[in-house]
């Protein structure tokens, strides 16, 4: 005779949280001299793994120190940030740069490439510093084609266009395979042509499995994202979802 009972499971056990974005009640303020200034007040925000979010809003918004806590660059003064099921509160910059380096890619408005080191060499810099050089340098080359600049590897970043420059920009965000890649104003320093084709890039990179925050001040780019959040003195006013382009499966 069988003794116990097989217990029965709920539909909603063991579902993966998909949640790989947690704000809650962020504030952040700035000191200028005498002036203080409230850059955050009270935000709170969840993002999906697999979204493409555009942040909007005019200067002065917030969308900047938003997305800058979301990297810990900034820290708020108060509230809770998770990123990756990774709380960042309480950090020191060692494990924060660690923590950074490891599962976020972040591309700049302005590159911010070394401009000492070739191309190549600035994608490989994230690159983890264990395994061969070989290894690096062959992911390195294999990001570069894939933003289809590998022929300017060994230039300087001085001799890039502007458009080249965020390409390998990009392919240094994607070095170490993050979950989550920010983008600060990718197309802000760029022609419409060049920005079209960043753009462009950025949909192939999220179709591709990568989650995209991106903070930005032109809505024809932020209408290529699933989402857009609004901002205006330092809390958010609007969060619309858009249509989707498609995702490869």
């Amino acid at each position: 005779m069988m003794c116990g009972a097989i217990m029965a499971t709920s539909p909603t056990d063991h579902v993966p949280d998909t949640t790989i974005v947690r704000l809650r009640h962020i504030s952040k303020r700035y000191r200028s001299g005498r002036r203080e200034f409230l850059a955050l007040n009270d935000v709170s925000l969840d993002i999906e793994s697999g979204e493409w979010v555009a942040i909007v809003g005019p200067s002065g918004s917030g969308k900047s120190t938003l997305l800058n806590i979301l990297a810990g660059i900034d820290g708020a003064d108060s509230g809770g940030v998770e990123v990756g099921g990774r709380s960042l509160v309480g950090l020191s910059e060692d494990r924060l740069a660690s923590w950074r380096g490891r599962s976020v890619g972040i591309v700049f408005q302005f590159f911010q490439l070394m401009p000492t080191l070739t191309v190549v060499e600035n994608v490989m810099l994230p690159m983890d510093l264990t395994g061969r050089r070989e290894e690096k340098l062959e992911r390195a080359m294999t990001l570069l084609d894939r933003v289809g600049i590998a022929d300017l590897a060994r230039n300087l970043p001085s001799e890039l266009s502007g458009g080249e420059q965020q390409r390998a920009a990009i392919a240094r965000a994607l070095a170490n395979e993050p979950a989550l890649l920010l983008a600060d104003e990718p197309t802000g320093n760029l022609d419409s042509a060049t920005g079209e084709r960043i753009v462009a890039l950025l949909a192939e990179v999220w179709r591709q499995g990568t989650t995209i925050v991106m903070v930005t001040h032109d809505h024809d780019v932020a209408n290529h994202a699933t989402r857009i959040v609004s901002m205006r003195d330092g809390s958010i006013v609007e969060d619309t979802a858009v249509a989707a382009t498609g995702r490869k499966a």
